[in-house]
Order: structure tokens, then sequence, then C-alpha cells
């Protein structure tokens, strides 16, 4: 019996979730990192933002376009979570732009960020784009006549079927009517399902970071889906773990190998309560490149590496007539949010790897996940 393609997505939706309730984390195996983690250590620690998940993993061995293996998915962000239609203030960042993350020109211009982020596989952008804006159309929730997602990508072209098209209308709603201000599923799950960072299995990761009191209280949270570095450059917590966990039997087209070189892409959603103005969060977009570079990344040439912050404080900054009153925090007192934004970033990274799952895909393409005990020894090894 044909299971219908709804039915298929809803159990991938619970599955992730299910991954995620046993899945190990960096700071379980003793990973030091700097800075203050909220309850969740997720995103999802920002008041009102809600992540939903679809994940689609079926078939295996050789490559039949169309048909599979499949190993993909969709990560939503909602910054006020699935019943608001109001903006956010946001702005965005390109570090390298071998990539995309669509409706940022609108960003850009207009300094809202109008619905979700949706987070994909390359050749999936337009129809995460397109059901976003079927999804919002439905429930009536389109801030304007027209709407301009922001759907952003990274290739999972080596494990999955990527030129099948296997993401469909139903699986991106699933994914929107599943998100919840809860843990968010990590490693193999969601867009980041198929990822390959620093030639270890790869995918999608969180963590967040509450201020004390004296820099505002604020919380930031970073959500990242990780496809990039090459084995030789991972870096955690300061030790050259990839150098010593060198390659052994790796295949030649393996991203992340030293024979492939750094061909994948990051993809960094920040969220915070910080009363931040639209330059501001543009600012803290940047500071996600301190934390990947601190996991080893110089963000090659083949690498998309394009980063969003949004800002949940400022509710109805956009409602007519106006004028609107809004708060912000002084420049001189943002460096902490910046400080939070790179810390967060670099175990969002190393988040993703130590909680993904070995993966083997189309061909029998197999990435390795980073190894727990051997990880453990190099930072025992460098005395962290």
């Amino acid at each position: 019996m044909r299971v219908p393609a709804l039915f298929l997505c809803l159990v991938c939706v619970s599955v992730s979730a299910a991954q995620n309730a046993t899945s190990v984390r960096a700071r379980d195996l003793g990973v030091p990192f700097d800075g203050k983690p909220g309850p969740l250590n997720a995103i999802t620690d920002v008041g009102g933002v809600e992540v939903g998940t679809t994940t689609l993993i079926r078939g295996e061995g050789a490559l039949k376009e169309g048909e599979g293996p499949v190993r993909t998915g969709v990560t939503i962000i909602l910054p006020r979570g699935r019943e608001s239609t109001d903006p956010v203030y946001a702005g965005w960042f390109s570090l390298n732009g071998n990539g995309e993350m669509t409706g940022t020109t609108w960003v850009e211009e207009s300094g809202f960020l109008e619905g979700p982020v949706g987070i994909t596989n390359t050749h999936s952008v337009g129809v995460v784009r397109d059901s976003i804006i079927a999804w919002q159309a439905k429930r009536k929730a389109l801030k304007q006549p027209w709407s301009l997602p922001v759907v952003a990508e990274t290739w999972d072209g080596y494990l999955n079927d990527i030129n099948g098209f296997h993401v469909k209308q139903e699986d991106v709603f699933a994914a929107l009517n599943a998100a919840r201000s809860a843990p968010v599923p990590e490693g193999n799950t969601g867009g980041g399902t198929g990822m390959v960072c620093y030639g270890f299995k790869g995918g999608t990761g969180t963590a967040s970071r509450v201020l004390p009191g004296e820099d505002g209280g604020y919380t930031v949270g970073v959500l990242v889906q990780c496809n990039c570095g090459r084995r030789s450059q991972l870096t955690i917590a300061g030790v050259p773990v990839g150098k010593e966990l060198p390659e052994e039997k790796v295949s030649a087209g393996l991203p992340g190998s030293e024979s492939r070189g750094d061909v994948g892409s990051i993809i960094i959603v920040i969220g915070t309560d910080a009363p931040l103005l639209p330059h501001q969060l543009k600012r803290l977009a940047r500071r996600a490149s301190m934390g990947l570079a601190r996991t080893g990344s110089v963000s090659g040439n083949s690498s998309g590496d394009i980063f969003i912050a949004f800002s949940t404080a400022n509710p109805n900054a956009d409602v007519p007539p106006g004028p609107n009153t809004v708060k912000t925090v002084s420049n001189d007192r943002i460096t902490p949010v910046f400080t939070a934004t790179a810390e967060a970033t670099e175990e969002a990274i190393v988040n993703a790897m130590v909680s993904a799952k070995t993966m083997t895909g189309i061909d029998g393409h197999t990435v390795v996940a980073l190894p727990h005990q051997e990880l453990q020894g190099v930072l025992k090894k460098y005395n962290r």
C-alpha cells in the first residue's frame, strides 16, 4: 500500500523529535565553551521563536534520479511563532556568496523580516519559498498582498538525490505546522539531514547565550545548517581536532576531504530579544563569522556562508500610520551581544556535528560521524 506523502512527512517530524530527545550534545562530552546558555541551549530560548523540521530519509543503494536514495528535508524558524504576522527587525550578511538566501533585498531595503526563515537543500529553495507563500495565503497571514520569503540552502548532493526534487509542499507545511518553542532536533534532521561538515557528518545545530543582568539580561540564540570546511581545519574549543583525526580511506569525492576541498556552505540564523535596529542586526549577523572562524573555517571560494539576524523586541514597530516608538540598545553596550553571538555560533556548529550520526546515501556514499571518544581523547591531550 502506498503511504500518503503527508503521513510520511508527519512521521518524519516525529522521528526527528524523538532523535533529539536522546541525542548527545557537545557539553555532554565535556567540550568547554564560554558563556552561559539558556535552559534549552537553543534558538528557541528566545521568547516566541518556534522551530519546525521535516526529515526525509528513504531508500538505499544506487542513485536513481527521481527515486532516491533520499537524505534531505526542511527546517523552518518562525521569529514570533505561527500565530503572529507581526514582522521583526532584521539584517543579513554574506561572508561568501556562493549560495542563496532569497528575500534579502527586501530585508535590506525595509529592515524587516516578514515571515519565517526556511532552510533546505540547494535545489529545493524554490518549492520551499512557494510553499511558505501558499501556507501564509491559506492562513490569510500575508503582511502585504505579495510575499518575499527568506529561504536559504546548502548542498546535500553527496548523500541525497538532489536532482530528484523530493521536498514537496506538504513537507514544508508539515514543518511549519509542527513548529514549537521546544528543544530543536539536531544532527541529521530537517534541512541538515544530508549535510557534511569538516569532512564529518554535519547538519542542524543550535545553541544560546543569556547575558548577565548588567549587560541587559538578553538572550541570543543561533541555529546553523552546517555543510562547510575541510577536515584539517576543524577546531573545537581551540584544539586542532581535524589534524588529530586525519582522513583514512576517505572517498576522493567527499566534501571537506583534502582532495575535494571546501565545497560546502553554512547558513546561520541568529535570533535575540535584545532591542536592536536593522543596521545593528546587520552588525550582529557579521559576528556569526567570528563563531564560524573559531571552528576553523576560512570561508573558501566554493562555500556559501550567509547569515541573518532578527530581534523579537519592538513589537508592532511597523504598524501604520506611525510614527512608532521603538527601543534600542546603545552601541556602547552592544558588544556583549556580539560576544554571545560568536559563542553561540561556535557551539551550534559543534552541536550539529556531535549530534549527527554516520549516514550512507546515494551510490553507497558514507559520511562518518565525529567520533565522540576520540574527540574527548584529543581534548584531554590538550588539557581541554
